[in-house]
């Protein structure tokens, strides 16, 4: 029960920040989900880190990583929010931004994960 407990405190957390972070990167882009790109990036940075560092260091408590990985971050990335947006691009017949939403999320999402293993690795080492 603790953990559930955890998990739905970091969701609440993440969710919120989601919507903050989200709306304030989209702030000003008409059409392309910019946003929803960026807590996508941000959230795959952040959970590389967190279980590389758990795997490197030991640096998080059980309880802390379900914590951020499960409830916070799981909250906060938004991989339903990403599906729909793009195919509301295709049925806009906005191919170019269709591609382009596609490729820049899967692209920065695994740059993401690559730069967290190297921050944690290098934190494990320092």
């Amino acid at each position: 029960m603790y953990e559930i407990m955890l998990i739905g405190l970091g969701g609440f957390a993440g969710a919120i920040l989601r919507y903050l972070v989200s709306g304030w990167v989209q702030n000003g882009w008409a059409t392309f989900p910019v946003g929803t790109m960026a807590v996508n990036f941000i959230g795959s940075l952040l959970l590389s880190i967190t279980m590389y560092l758990s795997e490197y260091r030991g640096m998080f408590s059980e309880e802390m990583r379900i914590f951020i990985t499960i409830g916070l971050l799981g909250a906060f990335t938004t991989m339903s929010t990403f599906s729909y947006e793009s195919f509301r691009l295709l049925e806009q017949n906005e191919l170019l931004l269709f591609g382009l939403n596609i490729m820049g999320t899967i692209l920065l999402v695994f740059l993401a994960v690559y730069m967290g293993k190297i921050i944690a690795v290098n934190l494990w080492r320092a």
